[in-house]
């Protein structure tokens, strides 16, 4: 079985050597348009499988799509990577033609394919690489909600001084400032965290995994890579184990949550499909307030594709 992953930058290379480290398939490919770029790191992260004790074989190829073939999962890290200063919406006339030429490619090599995308901005991108495949939106989808859930967790576990492996967090919506975090849906080894933590020390971790990205991207000049690779490789584990794993993700609703036509993250089982099934939360009136301020947020973006889109057909 193979993965392949696009983009060989930080983001791109973390996930595939996260992906190599579980051992779960036979080959990773990690592309980049950078001369050697993906190969070398390819062969480094190889050189570190008799050190970790696995098998996968990893290469790396320039801009040779045909290597991809047959791929199994396709993880797009491509794109210009978000600058101090730089919104992700900032992004999108650049990110939007990398990610339809890698799509265009990946699906002339590997046309059954489930693809995750991690290029920001992730709602659009993802919706983008949807109209570019052309195939069934439950093959389509974006990498978020698991990094959202992640750093809220990580916040968690730091105030209550507890393993984060022992916290189940879920939020909703786009990914960034306009996340929805639901701390009713949010446990800490099947405690609910709203009896362990006081609301304003809650409402200050929420605040903080809203702006985590940004957070970072303050502290190092760049995105971060180590949480969100680590993020796509968890579900390109779910994917290929057929896990049917319960992960926040962004996903194309027609319907759900009273939304069609729209990339959202919301809770989903993640197997060998794709998406298998969405999963409908029953959300209290301010819950549904804050997740139709985050849809509405996400559809503006959305719609400023869709007239740069117009624009290069005329």
């Amino acid at each position: 079985m193979k993965v392949t992953v696009i983009g060989a930058g930080n983001v791109g290379a973390t996930c595939a050597n996260v992906i190599a480290q579980k051992n779960i398939v036979n080959k990773v490919v990690l592309l980049d348009i950078k001369e050697g770029v993906a190969e070398g790191k390819a062969l480094d992260i190889w050189e570190t499988a008799p050190v970790n004790d696995y098998s996968t074989r990893v290469v790396g190829y320039t801009n040779d799509y045909s290597q991809t073939k047959d791929s199994e999962v396709v993880v797009i890290t491509s794109g210009l990577p978000r600058k101090p200063g730089m919104s992700r919406d900032d992004l999108i006339a650049t990110n939007a033609g990398i990610v339809r030429m890698v799509t265009e490619n990946i699906i002339k090599h590997s046309p059954n394919a489930k693809i995750i995308v991690v290029s920001n901005p992730l709602d659009v991108m993802t919706y983008c690489a949807f109209l570019t495949a052309k195939v069934d939106s439950r093959k389509v989808f974006g990498m978020a909600g698991i990094l959202d859930t992640a750093r809220y967790r990580a916040f968690i576990a730091d105030a209550l001084n507890v393993s984060p492996k022992d916290i189940q967090g879920m939020l909703l919506g786009g990914h960034g400032d306009t996340m929805v975090p639901l701390p009713r849906y949010t446990t800490v080894s099947g405690i609910p965290v709203t009896e362990l933590l006081a609301k304003d020390k809650l409402d200050a971790i929420i605040e903080r995994a809203k702006n985590g990205g940004g957070e970072i991207v303050n502290l190092l000049g760049t995105s971060a890579w180590y949480a969100p690779g680590a993020a796509a490789a968890q579900m390109v584990e779910a994917i290929v184990k057929n896990e049917n794993r319960i992960f926040p993700c962004c996903a194309m609703l027609n319907g759900e949550y009273g939304f069609k036509d729209i990339y959202l993250g919301v809770p989903v089982k993640l197997g060998k499909n794709g998406i298998e099934q969405i999963i409908e939360l029953k959300l209290d009136a301010a819950e549904k307030e804050l997740l139709n301020a985050s849809a509405k947020a996400v559809r503006g973006v959305m719609d400023v594709l869709d007239k740069q889109l117009a624009t290069a057909v005329k």
